[in-house]
């Protein structure tokens, strides 16, 4: 399934997921435009489990968030910056710029502390908004649980539009990356995706967004009060018909 656009309006403007959709865009061009296709950019500033371990190299402890804002072609960052441009915005409406910032932050490293345990050794670099962005998928689910989305989906040759809940979709999403990730652990190795990294984000977004996501209104028709009313501005007491005596 491909989702084309969520069903669930925003109230405010999402400043920090278009300014992350801006400069991820920003670097993957600089990286285009590079000599070597930004080949050695990545191994620079892309995250590489064995270089991060050995503790020889303090640069590389900076890797896990610069890793976060690099990606690996086309159609990764394509991908990448579609599914932050669906639900970013309402994640950031619920939580606020500054404390979506931190939990966007904060899931992109426990992407990277997941992909780095699932092979330590690895010489090659990481590089992908995906972690991050899968913890913002799990605090959409929590957050809201009854939106829908329009999603595609191929069926042999055919192509079908469907309105579907976005926590069908965002279960089936997460489900395909755990037994691709167990997959890859069993057969030592991923095919080039970071499947540890997507599972790591989507529990940290899972455990997080009940800390980051804004208390609930309270609901002023929840709950009941007993009200004394003074006896000075109590209804004054009428006659009534009494069935016995006619008053």
């Amino acid at each position: 399934m491909i989702p084309i656009r969520d069903i669930n309006p925003v109230r405010s403007t999402p400043w920090v997921t278009w300014t992350l959709i801006l400069v991820c865009s920003l670097v993957f061009l600089g990286e285009w435009v590079m000599p070597d296709g930004g080949d050695r950019f990545a191994l620079t500033w892309g995250l590489v489990p064995k270089r991060l371990l050995s503790g020889q190299d303090l640069l590389a402890w900076l890797t896990p968030v610069t890793s976060m804002f690099l990606h690996g072609g086309w159609m990764h960052v394509i991908g990448n910056l579609w599914f932050l441009h669906i639900f970013g915005d309402n994640v950031e409406d619920n939580m606020g710029s500054a404390r979506f910032t931190v939990f966007y932050l904060l899931s992109g490293l426990a992407a990277a502390a997941a992909q780095v345990w699932s092979d330590p050794t690895s010489p090659v670099p990481m590089v992908g908004a995906s972690g991050a962005i899968a913890g913002v998928l799990a605090a959409y689910m929590v957050l809201f649980p009854r939106a829908r989305v329009v999603a595609l989906i191929p069926i042999f040759v055919f192509i079908q539009f469907a309105e579907v809940p976005a926590v069908l979709f965002l279960v089936v999403w997460f489900a395909y990356q755990f037994f691709a990730g167990v997959g890859s652990l069993a057969h030592g190795g991923s095919g080039g995706v970071a499947y540890w990294a997507h599972i790591g984000g989507f529990v940290a977004g899972l455990v997080m967004v009940f800390a980051f996501r804004k208390p609930k209104e309270p609901d002023p028709g929840e709950g009941w009060r007993i009200v004394r009313i003074p006896r000075d501005r109590a209804a004054p007491r009428r006659p009534w018909r009494d069935e016995r005596s006619g008053w």
